[in-house]
């Protein structure tokens, strides 16, 4: 198997530290160096509460991790996209953002007013989702689907925080 650099960095990220941030950190990375993003976010799909928990964020200030933030089914374009279809969300500009994040102000005062959210999947279940935010029409076509070639590396890493948090409680 080959690997790129940015691959490398993200395999040596858990082989040496073995941890989900350093996982996440070096995700968020590779998305800085393919991607772009402004604001990088991970989180963990809570179906039994109808929300989702921010595991890593490159905003802490402005978005805490552990906070659960409501997924309406059936309410918003968003959940119904990312949780029910499984499919990629992409909103290029902050009329669309505005019409299924309640928090658009913020994400427009941050210098942002695109978004892409990819779904990590398992089992037929959404168990987080990766989601980068940039200026408006960030997301290509191309970027959109060099953010799709990174769902490996966000599954691995998703897994990771999920088997340590197991770990920790057991």
């Amino acid at each position: 198997m080959t690997t790129t650099p940015c691959t490398s960095d993200f395999l040596a990220a858990i082989a040496t530290e073995g941890t989900a941030r350093a996982a996440f950190a070096a995700l968020h990375a590779q998305i800085e160096k393919t991607v772009g993003a402004k604001i990088f976010t991970m989180t963990e799909n809570v179906p039994e509460k109808n929300a989702s928990r921010r595991l890593y964020t490159s905003h802490p200030v402005e978005y805490p991790t552990s906070a659960l933030k409501p997924n309406k089914p059936g309410e918003t374009d968003w959940t119904d996209c990312v949780i029910t279809h499984h499919n990629t969300y992409v909103a290029n500009d902050l009329a669309t953002i505005d019409t299924v994040f309640p928090d658009a102000p913020l994400i427009d005062s941050l210098g942002c007013q695109s978004v892409i959210n990819l779904p990590i999947i398992i089992g037929g279940q959404v168990i987080g989702t990766l989601n980068i935010l940039h200026e408006a029409g960030w997301y290509t076509p191309e970027r959109v689907a060099a953010t799709e070639a990174l769902r490996l590396q966000a599954t691995t890493a998703m897994l990771l925080s999920l088997a340590l948090d197991a770990k920790e409680a057991a």
